[in-house]
């Protein structure tokens, strides 16, 4: 095996492939990437048996064709370290590889190819042709209420769901609910499966764009395709909980506030909450929101926010890092609040519906006693 690549277009699919390698592997070869290369075709393969990513880039001349496996992180901090605009030698021989630089040169040990594990590579049960941005968009706008470490495994990851045509993905703590729904319809049967976390962060890492990416969902994968990417991931096996009840039907009372001076509000009303439970108290009256925070050595913060409301006087507590979380999430210049009573859990919004290429956002926050 043997080619000549540009460190440049070698270094971003290198990274992103060696992100799914974990450090610390019991199985050697699980720390090195997959080499392939196949006339002036060249593939790169990483995977921890639970995410597997394939990266694929075009080399301007044929090499010699081959495969092998070599240590991820050592190569990747190897093309780190070359000057911008070098050109790479690699080469392999004798069960070493060789890589070559201008006066640098480097050998690292191999492992057979034939001895890297792949995932199933089954074909999906539904397929799906989406933007890129907009799946990144649907990830982004949820994934930070997905639970971390919980003993309900299920939590632990992203909820995507095929409902009438139109992509839906969820994530939920047990303390708060993200949801975002497509706005274009395919021909696709229903179905939900759970993506791990770490599946859902490097997906998201990958997307960019508006191209095109092929989603092939099964019973127990899913996978991404696009030009340069075929990213597969194993699905958690386990029943999400019934969503749409904590969704709060028909509250009564209704806020429209600015989303930048509400988030600026909150930000700084957190400085003095209480570190550990991080609680603010919210005051409803006539057009006008009153935030406070209070610690354990007595400080106090107070803001006082404009924003449209006409109800009944109303005071209840939340997790500020869970407030400011949904705000970063929204996009509009406006954002809705609305609430029912004191224990009731607050649902929040885009004040206008979104455009027509845009996700449907609701973001749902359980109070707390303060």
């Amino acid at each position: 095996m043997k080619f000549s690549i540009a460190r440049d277009t070698l270094i971003k699919p290198l990274n992103l492939v060696a992100g799914v390698v974990e450090r610390r592997q019991t199985l050697p070869i699980l720390s090195n990437v997959l080499m392939v290369l196949d006339g002036s075709r060249l593939s790169l393969t990483g995977t921890d048996l639970e995410v597997e990513l394939v990266g694929r880039l075009d080399l301007e001349a044929p090499g010699v064709d081959g495969e092998v496996t070599v240590p991820a992180r050592k190569l990747v901090d190897i093309c780190k370290s070359l000057p911008e605009g070098s050109n790479i030698e690699f080469s392999v021989e004798a069960g070493k590889a060789t890589v070559k630089a201008g006066r640098s040169r480097f050998t690292l040990s191999t492992l057979p190819a034939a001895d890297f594990p792949t995932v199933d590579a089954s074909a999906g049960d539904i397929n799906l042709e989406m933007q890129q941005s907009l799946v990144k968009q649907l990830i982004e706008g949820t994934a930070f209420a997905m639970a971390q470490q919980d003993v309900r495994y299920y939590l632990n990851g992203l909820y995507f769901e095929v409902l009438g045509g139109r992509l839906r993905v969820v994530a939920t703590d047990g303390h708060r609910l993200a949801l975002a729904t497509s706005p274009k319809r395919a021909e696709a049967a229903d179905l939900g499966v759970i993506i791990p976390r770490k599946g859902v962060l490097e997906l998201s890492r990958l997307l960019e764009g508006d191209a095109s990416v092929s989603l092939s969902i099964g019973s127990n994968h899913i996978r991404a395709i696009t030009e340069q990417f075929t990213f597969t991931s194993k699905l958690v096996d386990g029943k999400f909980p019934d969503y749409e009840r904590v969704i709060p039907k028909n509250p009564d009372k209704s806020v429209v506030g600015d989303r930048a001076e509400l988030k600026q509000a909150f930000t700084r009303t957190a400085i003095l909450s209480n570190e550990k439970y991080r609680g603010v108290r919210l005051r409803l009256s006539q057009d006008s929101l009153d935030i406070t925070a209070n610690n354990p050595e007595q400080e106090q913060a107070e803001e006082l926010v404009a924003v449209e409301y006409s109800g009944a006087e109303i005071e209840i507590g939340f997790n500020v890092s869970y407030l400011l979380d949904v705000l970063s999430a929204l996009s509009q210049t406006q954002v809705r609040l609305c609430l029912s009573d004191e224990a009731s859990s607050a649902l929040l919004e885009h004040a206008q519906p979104p455009a027509d290429d845009e996700p449907e956002r609701l973001y749902v926050v359980m109070p707390m006693r303060l």
